[in-house]
């Protein structure tokens, strides 16, 4: 890796930039609630994708672990996304955040590459009352990713420190854009058992960091009035113009919210490669990994660790490693006032 942990931008862009953002979001106009992709795939079957962070964030409630109904968390955690750019640009004007030189500059350090290949742009819209749990973003491995392979698993592998030969580094830039209150990003620069450190959601800043292998999240988004509502998957947030939102549920409008009640943020992936033989390796496919090779790799790690003696079915061995690999910052002390 590289020198340094993480690199902050404050500001990111001039400020008639910065503003393009939020014209660009409000053009897109329509944003749907993340629904995490499935595979077909028997192995862990009835394991969620991510059911790491969706048990821890339930178990503690998250960050400041507050006590709340299972269904009242998900609605919590469905926030809205959309793409602007998935190899190219899929939404006019994201190209300069998409070859933003800063972002590839400091995925440099940060990555301790030469190579950097922008790969996609998303945006990320939450409401008063959502949060984010605390979780590692989603890596890949040569011959393995998150179109084939479980995320749940892919994310144990990467904690195993078993795969590293294997890993396809990515690099994650977050921006912010607009003035919300609340929906800090947390996140873990020291490792699980460290110290927490808080960002603000301000305006034209952003932060870039190593998102697959360091533990964050994000605070609260400020209640101001009235209660979230119960959001659920295949309802949207629709933008009416003049910087008025609102949620719809089919034909029924639930809530209406300005730019200064959403935490709107753009994030910027990015493989990183050591040169270009590693990029070179990396498309010949010549060195990929196979999923039984890494089921055997950890199975005889849990062996040699006493966690099983004799290989458990599918569903059991994927909750072995998930319990094993996965450690999880504990939650703050106390809640905030």
């Amino acid at each position: 890796m590289g020198d340094v942990s993480h690199v902050r931008f404050d500001p990111l862009f001039p400020a008639d930039e910065a503003e393009t953002m939020l014209r660009l979001c409000e053009r897109f106009g329509r944003y749907g609630t993340y629904a995490v992709e499935s595979i077909a795939d028997d192995f862990g079957e009835g394991i969620a994708q991510r059911h790491d962070a969706a048990v821890n964030f339930a178990e503690t409630g998250g960050r400041f672990g507050r006590p709340e109904s299972g269904h009242r968390l998900i609605a919590r955690t469905n926030y809205f996304r959309e793409e602007y750019a998935y190899d190219a640009p899929l939404v006019e004007g994201i190209e300069p955040f998409l070859h933003f030189t800063g972002f590839h500059a400091a995925a440099c350090q940060v990555m301790g590459c030469t190579v950097v290949e922008p790969n996609i742009v998303y945006a990320n819209i939450l409401v008063p009352g959502q949060e984010l749990a605390v979780h590692t973003d989603v890596p890949e491995f040569r011959g393995m990713s998150r179109r084939t392979d479980p995320q749940w698993l892919l994310v144990a592998m990467h904690h195993s420190g078993l795969f590293d030969r294997w890993r396809m580094p990515i690099a994650t830039g977050v921006a912010w854009f607009g003035s919300p209150s609340g929906g800090e990003f947390v996140f873990y620069p020291e490792g699980a058992s460290g110290e927490p450190v808080a960002t603000p959601a301000a305006h034209n800043t952003a932060i870039l960091l190593d998102t697959d292998s360091v533990f964050h999240g994000v605070d609260r988004v400020t209640e101001r009035s009235g209660e979230m509502p119960d959001l659920r998957f295949g309802m949207q947030l629709v933008h009416e113009g003049g910087g008025a939102w609102r949620i719809d549920d089919g034909d029924e409008t639930l809530a209406r919210y300005s730019w200064d009640d959403l935490r709107f943020s753009i994030s910027w992936k990015a493989y990183c490669y050591q040169d270009e033989a590693e990029r070179a390796l990396v498309a010949d496919h010549s060195e990929d990994l196979a999923r039984d090779r890494v089921i055997e790799t950890l199975v005889t790690d849990l062996r040699a660790r006493g966690r099983i003696e004799e290989r458990p079915d599918d569903t059991l061995l994927g909750l072995a490693i998930i319990d094993e690999y996965i450690h999880f910052p504990p939650p703050a002390p106390e809640s905030p006032s």
